[in-house]
């Protein structure tokens, strides 16, 4: 049977027969969505729902379809659709960017890369809203990084739906070829070519039935996540010894200390051992002080209340920062991030995983779509590990090294690439190129590989690195 004539009738049967292979967190929810059927008489085991039957709409209109826009599902839609391949990307958030915008980030590392790397930054200062510290590092403003995210996708054509996130995925055989979203419109069917998993936390891949990895390997336990803030104070160069990287210069380490003081001064104990403050632009700045412990991203009410404890503690800590006076007269949080960020997600398995001996070896590939050089950077899964250690580098010397294109296809499921924090890795490694500078350059080659694949009727697999290596040459004056 092919997807053209693939019928989606949506119950449990339906689900088995067309071998849907992720399971739908929101099936109460989702039937309410137009107001329309009827409990089934189908009988259910105790605590389950029997969703009714019905047919959704289904579009055909996509050769690559990309689920996250956050920095890696950017890169890979806006590769692919400037490759001429038609190009949709979905996001569940209200713009995109992901950790860059949503989760407030405003710092990048690991950024010193050709092709879509260059050309954020050269873009960035021709608006004047990148603060230098090298070339690889520097700091941002988000709601400007958002903007200019926007108008590169809409001027290379790409079709982007917000608030609209991935609930199901049917393959025929073993080839991804439809996925379903819900956002207000209800739940709609798309089919494709080829499909990238951009969703960081590795969503589409575990919806479609590939096997993943979360956590150490050893017990499963995870970096903790980190809610952002924006906040604004009286003078910012009265603060510069307790920035980070002020003006473009200047000690982290120093800064974090001398403002962690000053936190304990005000009568708190930050639940991140490296309470930080970067510039965002004038007195505008982020505050980074959180830890969340032990919490899985795909655990939607942990997430919650995750978040509600993070949020009050950036409230609490600056509300204490406030009663000292003096330089802290009138700081005030603006705005928290809509995002809690995240760390470790599912790493989906794929035809080559990375491990820490890559990273022991510097080991090179010839499918290498990005040269790693940021050291293992390990938050602190518990709270008495944070109290000794908030950041271990592994107890590795690490060396640069590649990521080959084999880690960004889908081992288990055909039709199916990765980007960003969920490619195919060891815990170790990813702790390394989780930052978004990779997640940039891994979704810039998985554009290019998936819109060769869909254009010449080939798996992602199929498709060798020197002709993707090519394209991206002469798309994006890659060096």
């Amino acid at each position: 049977m092919s997807d053209k004539n693939l019928r989606f009738k949506l119950n449990r049967r339906g689900f088995i027969q067309n071998t849907l292979t992720g399971a739908i967190a929101m099936t109460a929810g989702a039937g309410c969505v137009h107001g329309t059927g009827t409990a089934t008489s189908k009988k259910t085991k105790p605590g389950f729902f029997g969703e009714p039957a019905r047919d959704i709409p289904l579009r055909e209109d996509s050769d690559v379809i990309v689920c996250g826009g956050g920095p890696a599902g950017f890169a890979a839609a806006l590769t692919a659709a400037r490759a001429g391949a038609r190009t949709r990307l979905f996001d569940l958030g209200g713009g995109l960017g992901g950790v860059w915008t949503a989760g407030l980030l405003t710092f990048i590392f690991d950024f010193d890369k050709p092709g879509i790397t260059r050309e954020l930054v050269r873009k960035l200062d021709e608006r004047s809203v990148r603060s230098v510290v090298g070339a690889s590092l520097f700091v941002y403003h988000p709601e400007d990084m958002k903007l200019l995210l926007e108008e590169m996708c809409v001027e290379a054509g790409v079709k982007f739906q917000l608030h609209t996130g991935v609930t199901a995925a049917y393959r025929n055989a073993n080839r991804l070829g439809t996925i379903v979203t819900e956002s207000k419109s209800g739940r709609e069917a798309w089919a494709a070519k080829v499909f990238i998993d951009a969703t960081g936390d590795g969503d589409l891949g575990a919806l479609a039935g590939c096997g993943w990895d979360f956590g150490r390997e050893e017990d499963s336990q995870c970096q903790p996540l980190t809610l952002n803030a924006l906040v604004v104070v009286k003078d910012a160069v009265a603060l510069k010894d307790y920035i980070s990287f002020y003006g473009g210069k200047g000690s982290h380490q120093k800064a974090w200390n001398k403002f962690k003081d000053e936190i304990h001064r005000a009568g708190m104990e930050p639940s991140y051992g490296h309470p930080t403050l970067f510039q965002a632009r004038g007195n505008l700045l982020t505050f980074m002080i959180n830890h969340e412990y032990g919490i899985k991203p795909f655990d939607a009410a942990k997430m919650s209340e995750a978040t509600v404890r993070a949020r009050a503690e950036v409230h609490r800590i600056a509300k204490a920062l406030r009663t000292l006076g003096g330089v802290w007269e009138d700081f005030q949080v603006v705005a928290t991030a809509e995002q809690i960020g995240i760390r470790d997600g599912r790493r989906i398995h794929g035809r080559y995983k990375v491990t820490r001996k890559d990273l022991v070896s510097g080991i090179r590939h010839p499918d290498g779509v990005a040269r790693v050089t940021f050291n293992v950077d390990i938050h602190a899964v518990t709270k008495d590990v944070n109290k000794n250690e908030p950041i271990s580098h592994g107890n590795l010397k690490m060396k640069p090294y590649d990521i080959p294109l084999r880690a960004l296809i889908a081992k288990d499921v055909d039709g199916l690439m990765m980007a960003g924090r969920c490619i195919s890795g060891d815990f170790i490694s990813h702790a390394s190129y989780r930052v978004t500078g990779n997640s940039v350059a891994t979704g810039e080659a998985a554009g290019a590989v998936a819109a060769l694949a869909a254009k010449s009727k080939r798996l992602p697999h199929e498709v060798d690195w020197a002709e993707a290596d090519q394209l991206l040459k002469k798309i994006s004056h890659r060096s």
